[in-house]
């Protein structure tokens, strides 16, 4: 079968720090992830009006929330040294693009894939601009309606750029019983493309489910430590989980096989010793 690409999602967990984002591009690596990604805003334009200046207690102090969106935001200085250090230690990386500036800024680094973040999927402008961009796309289908999967699935057809549909529940951390792992089939039906599953729950097991779903593609959030501060260190995998993950599908995959009838050289010895008639 085709290997699943996992994708280990560093998101913001860098808290802003690239010697963080340096020691999670290396759990990554370690725990046997094939990607690891990061997202790209800018704050002035995805940070919604409402909340720009609300207070937040954050390591910084008390700030705006614009702020705190500003201070965890890496520039070309920090990609510049997460591009060469990730092609150092042979691992790909890619970021999810929150508005069109953005994607245009990570345009210039060449990676091999894109992806489209549940929150954005129903900004069609910045599909239209990332699906331009024609590098395989995983597109997360979370606080979204299976309308919405339509239109922007017609934009990346429409532009004929290859993309993965990544089942996924935008809850942080997600409970058990909203998972709807079904999705997983639908979409397949439905879609006739490949499909993956984004999760954000606490356990592992979920992500082996998917795959034995037909999910082609794992993505989860990583950490350090779940008990950092910030947004989605309580959803994501420390290196021991991501370790038992990798190790579970990598059986899953060498268990799985071809579907084939053999008849092996250990099953023949064993039938000729068993045969009487």
């Amino acid at each position: 079968m085709k290997k699943i690409f996992l994708i280990a999602e560093i998101g913001i967990n860098h808290n802003g720090k690239i010697s963080l984002a340096k020691k999670l591009i290396d759990q990554a690596k370690r725990a046997g992830f094939d990607a690891v990604k990061f997202q790209k805003r800018t704050p002035e334009i995805t940070t919604p009006e409402h909340k720009k200046m609300l207070l937040r207690d954050t390591p910084w102090g008390r700030i705006t929330y614009l702020d705190y969106k500003k201070k965890i935001e890496f520039e070309k200085k920090e990609f510049d040294l997460i591009d060469k250090y990730c092609r150092k230690n042979n691992i790909s990386w890619f970021a999810s693009p929150w508005d069109i500036n953005s994607a245009k800024f990570l345009k210039k680094y060449n990676c091999k894939f894109n992806k489209v973040a549940s929150p954005v999927l129903t900004n069609l402008n910045l599909l239209k601009e990332i699906a331009s961009q024609r590098r395989h796309t995983f597109i997360s289908t979370g606080m979204s309606k299976m309308s919405d999967i339509f239109k922007a699935v017609k934009i990346f057809k429409s532009k004929k750029c290859k993309f993965t549909l990544m089942h996924c529940v935008s809850s942080y951390p997600c409970e058990d019983k909203d998972l709807n792992l079904s999705m997983i089939t639908v979409l397949k039906k439905k879609f006739k493309s490949e499909i993956g599953y984004s999760g954000h729950e606490k356990s592992v097991s979920p992500s082996l489910m998917a795959v034995c779903l037909g999910a082609k593609a794992i993505e989860r959030h990583i950490t350090i430590d779940r008990t950092m501060w910030g947004t989605d260190h309580a959803s994501s995998l420390e290196e021991n989980g991501m370790k038992t993950l990798t190790d579970m599908i990598r059986k899953y995959e060498k268990c799985i096989g071809d579907g084939k009838k053999k008849f092996l050289k250990t099953e023949k010895a064993k039938f000729k010793e068993n045969k009487y008639w």
